[in-house]
């Protein structure tokens, strides 16, 4: 490791330290991003990180999702297939929507604006950003933090006072939350097949062209080999916290601000449209009750536009069924990882050969 990496390294963990004391959500992602980017616009210096350390972090990320994707999740996209697909189809459309609305009235680049307002997680459309031409990160990871921000701070909110029957317990999170996940200890003999399947699947991914091979790769494997039957595992917390210092150092390195000259004239859409796009969840998880037997509360939960983690934790603490809010969350994932690129390149082909002109950004 060089000088400037080792002195990259020191400012992700210190800004990582200063949103965790903070209680800033996503400390270990935002705040190694946003303490690199100052470091580097605001300050003019120079900081280095390689791909790979990206990437690695990546591959932690993904096998973290794949081990969550167990039979019994499985089983119940199996059963709720067609529920979910038109949740998640809705809540992709009225997000591509607010993207375009905008990009009509702020003028970022299409690319920006539908990246940015696709209801994924903040890391994997940042990555996404890689391989969308147009795309601007800097816009995309502003757009995408509010929405997160939107989501951490408003669905749990209308979880506890608006949706719970407060008749659950607190106490019961832990272990709800530890069985939505199977797993074992690293000293098990299940350890080599992960490992293995975890390897295979980081040689066939960009073979395969996924998108997002280093985390998508992983992903798959360990799902896989969960769905058969075989615990997983289990990551220690500190690994998933330096995976996200790895990503978030490579976003705060790679990202730029010259493109946000106007942030003050997007912000107002980008809030807007986080906080539609939760209350939209509401109404779609209000139109699952009436398809499902399931409470209002597991349904938004499974519908919101927020990671396993944070719906997990917050449907465990208020006893939701955590089998279908992983589920759904699981879907809407391999939704966007798989479909959503496609998707957006598809309509960017089609807006471009409508104006005829490359699309422009700031």
């Amino acid at each position: 490791m060089g000088l400037q990496t080792g002195k990259t390294l020191i400012l992700a963990l210190a800004g990582g330290t200063i949103f965790q004391l903070l209680h800033i959500p996503l400390a270990w992602l935002l705040g190694p991003m946003t303490i690199l980017l100052v470091w580097r616009e605001v300050f003019k210096k120079k900081a280095e990180w390689h791909r790979g350390f990206r990437n690695a972090g990546l591959c932690v990320l993904g096998y973290m999702m794949g081990i969550t994707f167990n039979a019994e999740v499985a089983g119940q996209i199996a059963v709720q297939l067609p529920s979910m697909a038109a949740a998640t189809l809705l809540t992709v459309a009225f997000g591509l929507v607010a993207g375009w609305v905008t990009v009509k009235r702020t003028g970022i680049s299409m690319a920006s604006g539908l990246l940015g307002s696709i209801p994924g997680g903040l890391s994997q459309m940042a990555v996404l950003c890689d391989e969308v031409e147009d795309a601007d990160m800097t816009v995309v990871t502003f757009m995408q933090t509010i929405r997160v921000m939107a989501v951490v701070f408003i669905v749990p909110f209308l979880a506890f006072h608006g949706l719970s029957s407060g008749g659950t317990e607190a106490g019961s999170a832990v272990t709800a939350v530890a069985s939505a996940v199977s797993s074992v200890s690293w000293m098990s003999s299940n350890t080599l097949w992960f490992v293995l399947a975890v390897a295979i699947m980081l040689v066939l991914g960009p073979k395969l062209h996924l998108p997002t091979p280093y985390m998508l790769g992983p992903m798959l494997g360990a799902a896989l080999l969960s769905v058969a039957g075989l615990e997983a595992p289990s990551l220690p917390h500190w690994s998933v916290l330096t995976a996200q210092v790895l990503v978030g150092a490579h976003m705060g390195v790679t990202t730029s601000l010259s493109s946000l000259d106007n942030w003050k004239k997007l912000l107002p859409y980008a809030l807007f449209g986080a906080i539609g796009i939760v209350l939209f969840s509401l109404g779609t998880g209000y139109l699952l009750t009436l398809w499902h037997p399931m409470s209002l509360l597991t349904a938004f939960l499974g519908s919101a536009p927020g990671g396993m983690t944070e719906m997990g934790v917050t449907g465990a603490a208020l006893g939701a069924d955590l089998s279908i809010i992983v589920a759904y969350q699981m879907f809407r994932l391999l939704f966007i990882l798989f479909i959503a690129p496609y998707i957006v390149k598809g309509l960017l082909r089609l807006y471009r050969g409508r104006t005829d002109s490359p699309v422009k950004g700031f």
